[in-house]
């Protein structure tokens, strides 16, 4: 399903004349570096082709050839057309070391060994005769001893392609080297296969009988490349005489197009998102020109507001919303939209996230999500809040790399699925609550929804936890936190202001063990209070308090102490609102 659904996605894009997905048996790579010649192959200049983008040098993207999969002891005898890293093009290793000085001497051989077998095809370029002369003229030491070569060597495994005459005119742009790669494509011709038998079979993917690809292009999800699919020899796998990639036949067209569709993907700024480890993407199957587009805002649903643009998400969610009252719909009922979501794991990928469904389906379910963590803030606090900002909320330090690796796929599941967070989500934020002894806006929200969720989920029939201040609510967990907030309250105007850092993980976890002391400093404190109204309003905010407390208890529940936080924070909002409304009132 996932690799037919990029087939799809990749046939879509490549039928849409405003697109740049790349054409069968090309691919759009950065490439820092080119090296300037005449067109007698004589060096001119080693052009950097990087510029700045949000701090960060990066090289010039270009249409070239598909890159050689090549893995093993023997990847050196496989080299790309025309393009390749410093290893090949000069012969330059990575390390002082002997093995790799021997490697790069191994890999450039090869490199000028494809060269010369390129001439039968092209032996009327222009662009490649140059090429040709460049190596024949010894012309490498001219290259490295150039002055940008420094800033070119530094970059570990460099790409590098040949530039002729002037510094827009890559080598690629020749007509004749365009016509030999793709004719290499019509004819089925590639170094994949070990023999130069071409095995046919029907493809699992798209039904169609062709040339089945032993091999699977790789896809770059971090620092290192690695294959979505991918078959050990000789592992248990193999049968019927049939090795790797054709025990589960894939033609080499469909190969190309789910590689290709997937690191377009991940190469995309509106596409792909990154949580924790997992870098997640996402499509729709058809393209949406009147109805409300889903995948245009689904990444800020999930990832937070870039600096340059902190209302995006906000806007995203309001278009969600609003979309059944603006008359544009949230997409078509027969149109499907995807999530995946992967994560790197030794010489593979592994899938964290995969769902599957219709784009309506989906945004009734995101709408409820926004719904579930809905609860009352503060004038400064984001009116939405993003996956992302959820997650850091219950990690030390707020660092996305403290997140737990299956946490980030679990809550998305279950956004997409509607069905109840993750428990780990509501256990590590109480953890984190505990720990630092403060309940903000986005910990509150989560108690709030995981409760929620889970009791209309499995048809609890519960009182739901509200929005705001709930003082009907009887629940002996939320009364106490509401208790300890008026306490804190007093301690701050007629006290030391300490309550909250001394006691609250007392308080929450065994209440009977320290309110008795509280409420003798809460009589000490009140006396401190000047205003006779304030300490009316605070007897009052007491007495309506114990109403729903009969007892302290000896220790509080995961539950109880979850609904602590929770009245808890209602309560400080309260305070908050309570005085803003106070000033308005007064003017």
């Amino acid at each position: 399903m996932i690799l037919q659904a990029l087939t799809e996605y990749y046939h879509r894009k490549a039928s849409d004349p405003e697109s740049k997905i790349a054409p069968e048996g090309w691919e759009w790579k950065e490439i820092p570096f080119l090296i300037q010649i005449n067109e007698d192959g004589e060096f001119l200049n080693l052009i950097d082709t990087r510029e700045n983008d949000n701090g960060k040098q990066k090289g010039k993207k270009y249409l070239i050839p598909r890159a050689e999969i090549r893995s093993g002891s023997n990847a050196w005898q496989k080299t790309n057309i025309l393009w390749d890293h410093y290893g090949y093009i000069l012969g330059y290793p990575k390390t002082e070391n002997k093995k790799d000085i021997e490697l790069a001497e191994k890999q450039l051989k090869t490199f000028q060994e494809k060269i010369e077998s390129l001439e039968k095809f092209l032996s009327n370029d222009v662009s490649y005769l140059a090429v040709k002369k460049f190596y024949h003229n010894q012309q490498i030491k001219k290259v490295l001893a150039d002055e940008k070569w420094v800033e070119c060597s530094k970059i570990a495994g460099c790409n590098i392609s040949f530039s002729i005459n002037n510094s827009d005119n890559i080598i690629f742009n020749s007509q004749n080297i365009k016509d030999y790669v793709n004719l290499q494509n019509t004819n089925n011709i590639d170094n994949d296969d070990e023999d130069t038998n071409i095995v046919e079979g029907i493809c699992l993917v798209t039904g169609e009988k062709g040339s089945v690809k032993r091999t699977h292009g790789r896809t770059s999800i971090n620092k290192d490349t690695k294959s979505l699919v991918a078959i050990q020899r000789n592992s248990g796998y193999d049968s019927y005489g049939k090795t790797q990639g054709f025990n589960a036949p894939v033609v080499k067209k469909a190969e190309f197009a789910y590689t290709t569709a997937l690191n377009t993907l991940l190469k995309s700024e509106n596409n792909r998102l990154q949580l924790a480890d997992a870098s997640v993407v996402f499509w729709s199957e058809k393209k949406i020109d009147k109805n409300f587009d889903l995948e245009s805002h689904f990444k800020w649903y999930i990832d937070d507001s870039p600096k340059d643009d902190p209302d995006r998400g906000i806007r995203s969610v309001k278009a969600l919303y609003d979309s059944p009252y603006t008359g544009k719909q949230v997409g078509n009922e027969d149109s499907r939209f995807y999530v995946l979501g992967l994560s790197p794991n030794s010489a593979r990928i592994s899938v964290r996230i995969w769902k599957c469904g219709y784009i309506t389906d989906f945004s009734i379910k995101i709408r409820q999500h926004f719904d579930d963590f809905d609860i009352t803030r503060g004038a400064k606090d984001p009116e939405y809040l993003s996956v992302g900002q959820i997650l850091r909320s219950i990690v030390l330090e707020y660092k996305s790399d403290n997140i737990p690796p299956n946490l980030a796929g679990k809550l998305i599941e279950s956004i997409l699925d509607g069905t109840p967070y993750p428990e780990t989500l509501l256990n590590l934020c109480i953890n984190r609550i505990r720990a630092e002894r403060h309940v903000t806006r986005a910990r509150a929200a989560i108690i709030k929804a995981c409760f929620n969720r889970h009791n209309r989920y499995y048809n609890k029939n519960e009182k739901e936890v509200s929005v705001s201040l709930d003082r009907s609510n009887k629940n002996k967990g939320y009364r106490l936190g509401r208790l300890f907030a008026v306490l804190e309250k007093i301690d701050e105007e007629g006290g030391s202001g300490t309550l909250r850092e001394r006691f609250y993980s007392a308080a929450s976890t065994s209440p009977a063990t320290v309110f008795s002391r509280l409420l003798t400093l809460k009589n000490h404190h009140l006396a401190k209070i000047e205003n006779h109204g304030r300490k009316v309003n605070f007897e009052k905010e007491l007495g309506e308090i114990f109403e729903g407390i009969d007892d302290f208890p000896a220790n509080m529940t995961l539950k109880e102490q979850s609904l602590f936080a929770v009245g808890y924070y209602h309560q400080r909002q309260d305070f908050f609102k309570t005085k803003k409304e106070n000033k308005e009132k007064e003017i």
